[in-house]
């Protein structure tokens, strides 16, 4: 498929098993979960490296059960702990800092990288990882947010191929095998509508921490919930899918499907839709995309149709949640918008957090960071980040 970010997986040449693994973000949802996937199949795997940002406590925990050569955390606080938690026949290098996550990520020894960062501090080591030509199994939408189109550019380059965890665009992935690209018509994604579909606006206004959290489907951590529940995630995974598949905006739609069911549809030329049905758990997607070519039995509890009952789709209310409109907006103004765009939603996503502002003020916030935002040159790297920590800093000043 021409179009798609990295050579086509079916085609390209993929490492053998044993794949070697190095995963960044072990601690999170992501990470855990891809953790049950390799108890579930040690033979294709061999873990090299595991990197756990500040949890040093559950790190250590799979760093003993595990025993990779290589840990790393965000911190030299961090770094101490850990230290202390591992048992004395056991002394992996222990690397700390951004930096660490970009060595993992490069490790010659490995040739599968799960990319499960949150947020925009994902890019860096995404990037390093297609730089050398790795295989790529992504869950940090927010690479690609980023830098999408610089991403790209080193896929190319070097051969490194990219298979998407996010379910949504696992179901897409799979949805579009076996077809050619000028055979689609448009992409659909399918939303949850997180816990307050249906809400009006006056309802967000009073909305807490707690509730914000408590997501109806998805166990998953805090930031990507909240992102959830404005419908900020469906935005970023618009802006993703537009760079996975090479599509312009006008070609995938976003459509509400409340029992996260169908995780995505490919609508062809001839009006058929080709859907992904499965049991909201993202071992599904994860064991695809780290074992592909190869399906692999998962222990998990099979979807029943007669027992859903019902699938029900709806239009996303962009007036009541208009972070989604946002998104769309930012990747059809400049390459440089969707950076502000993700900048803002970060510091917003966690004052909101922290309880320092309100949960109707996080779309605002977005907006008028974009609105003040002028176009400019993202062409590399570099100035992807400065634009990413000056965005940061202006919205930070502009509420204080």
């Amino acid at each position: 498929m021409q179009t798609y970010i990295s050579p086509w997986p079916a085609t390209a040449k993929l490492p053998d098993f044993p794949r070697s693994i190095s995963i960044l973000g072990s601690t999170g949802s992501i990470g855990t979960s891809t953790l049950k996937v390799i108890e579930q199949h040690p033979d294709l795997f061999n873990i090299t490296a595991l990197a756990g940002a500040r949890n040093a406590s559950l790190l250590a925990e799979q760093a003993i059960k595990f025993r990779p050569a290589y840990l790393a955390v965000l911190n030299d606080e961090a770094a101490k702990e850990l230290k202390k938690l591992l048992p004395a026949d056991y002394k992996p290098e222990i690397l700390t800092g951004p930096s660490a996550y970009i060595t993992l990520a490069t490790l010659d020894e490995v040739s599968l990288v799960l990319s499960s960062i949150v947020g925009a501090a994902g890019f860096e080591p995404t990037l390093a990882a297609a730089e050398k030509g790795k295989m790529i199994a992504l869950a940090n939408k927010e690479s690609l947010v980023l830098g999408g189109h610089i991403i790209r550019d080193a896929c190319h380059r070097t051969g490194a191929t990219i298979l998407p965890v996010d379910s949504e665009h696992n179901a897409l992935f799979q949805g579009l095998a076996g077809h050619a690209g000028d055979e689609v018509s448009r992409l659909i994604l399918t939303a949850s509508g997180g816990p307050f579909r249906g809400k009006s606006k006056e309802f967000l206004k009073t909305v807490t921490r707690e509730q914000a959290l408590a997501h109806p489907n998805w166990d998953m951590g805090a930031k990507i919930s909240i992102d959830s529940a404005t419908l900020m995630n469906k935005g970023l995974e618009f802006i993703e899918a537009c760079h996975l598949y090479g599509l312009p905006p006008e070609q995938i739609d976003v459509v509400v499907h409340p029992q996260s069911i169908i995780h995505s549809l490919v609508e062809y030329v001839d009006g058929s839709q080709l859907g992904h049905l499965g049991v909201p758990d993202m071992q599904i997607p994860i064991a695809f995309c780290m074992c592909f070519p190869q399906r692999v039995p998962l222990e998990l509890k099979q979807l029943n149709l007669a027992e859903v009952g019902t699938l029900t789709f709806e239009k996303p209310d962009l007036e009541v949640f208009p972070c989604l409109k946002h998104a769309a907006d930012s990747f059809a103004a400049s390459q440089s918008h969707p950076i502000v765009l993700n900048a803002a939603n970060e510091v917003a996503v966690d004052l909101f957090l922290n309880e320092r502002i309100g949960f109707t003020d996080i779309p605002a916030i977005i907006g008028k960071a974009l609105e003040d935002h002028a176009p400019c040159d993202v062409s590399e790297a570099g100035a992807v980040l400065e634009l990413d920590i000056k965005t940061r800093r202006d919205v930070m000043e502009s509420i204080t």
